[in-house]
């Protein structure tokens, strides 16, 4: 087995992005041995959907493709992070009844708690920031 593996692919900022990063994220864990059918691979389908929606519709338009990394280390841990060039952090804001957004952040924090990761914001060298989540990985690697 790889002591690493990873991918990534480069998206425009359009909300049909989402669903492309959401598929491919499903591919490649599928290929590492991830059953598509698996609950990890449901939640990590939701997490991805939540941050490349906050990266599509909370850039302002400042960021024009958003990137999406995929990362297993020594088939213990998954690296997820979505990467934009908006150099705001995302905020949690109050999720008030009314509010039809601004709870993806919530979702993102507790989604990742559950399954017993951490969620990180880092700034890039360019002056954009790459949301991570870290979960463990609990099946087989497979090599791709």
């Amino acid at each position: 087995m790889a002591d690493h593996q990873e991918a990534s692919v480069t998206l425009p900022s359009d909300p049909a992005s989402v669903f492309s990063a959401r598929t491919y994220v499903s591919d490649v864990l599928a290929e590492w041995g991830m059953p598509r059918d698996a609950e990890a691979a449901d939640t990590v389908r939701l997490i991805v959907s939540e941050l490349a929606t906050n990266a599509v519709m909370h850039t302002r338009g400042q960021s024009p493709v958003f990137k999406v990394d995929v990362q297993l280390e020594r088939d213990e841990h998954l690296r997820i992070g979505v990467t934009d060039s908006h150099p705001c952090y995302p905020k949690r804001l109050p999720a008030a009844v009314q509010q039809d957004n601004g709870r993806g952040m919530v979702i993102i924090r507790w989604l990742t708690a559950e399954c017993g990761g951490s969620l990180s914001v880092r700034p890039t060298p360019e002056g954009g920031k790459t949301v991570w989540i870290a979960l463990p990985w609990t099946v087989p690697v497979q090599q791709a």
